[in-house]
């Protein structure tokens, strides 16, 4: 980089949920590069309503916050079910799997934590029970 910050908008980040062919569950947008950022990043998440990503994930050594802008939902992580509402912060430790779920109006979600190249595991299906 050649200043001391850089400057962007989410929403011109590529919506790599439509990309991937998964615009069904909303948008995935993710902001690091497009910034000249290495160390850290944002994933900005807009779920429909009533609908999960589709697979869990953890980490080797990223730790993560996850903030509700607008909406409700409900998160898992590992074997506990944690009701979201606007607002709420959630910091899940890197090896804890989680999986969101989006409420009857959808949830905007975003996501913060440091980046460690290859450091995610997904997986499928993960959460498959009410």
């Amino acid at each position: 980089m050649s200043t001391g910050y850089a400057k962007t908008n989410i929403d011109d980040a590529e919506d790599l949920a439509a990309k991937f062919g998964m615009g069904q569950l909303g948008e995935a947008r993710y902001v690091r590069e497009d910034v000249g950022a290495e160390g850290i990043g944002i994933s900005h998440y807009r779920m429909n309503p009533g609908k999960r990503t589709g697979f869990g994930h953890r980490h080797r050594e990223a730790e993560e916050m996850y903030v509700v802008l607008a909406g409700s939902g409900r998160v898992k992580v590992d074997d506990e079910i944690l009701e979201l509402r606007a607002r709420d912060v959630v910091r899940v430790a890197p090896s804890a799997m989680r999986e969101f779920e989006a409420g009857p109006d959808g949830m905007e979600l975003l996501a913060t934590g440091t980046h460690v190249e290859g450091d995610g595991e997904m997986l499928q299906e993960w959460w498959t029970d009410e």
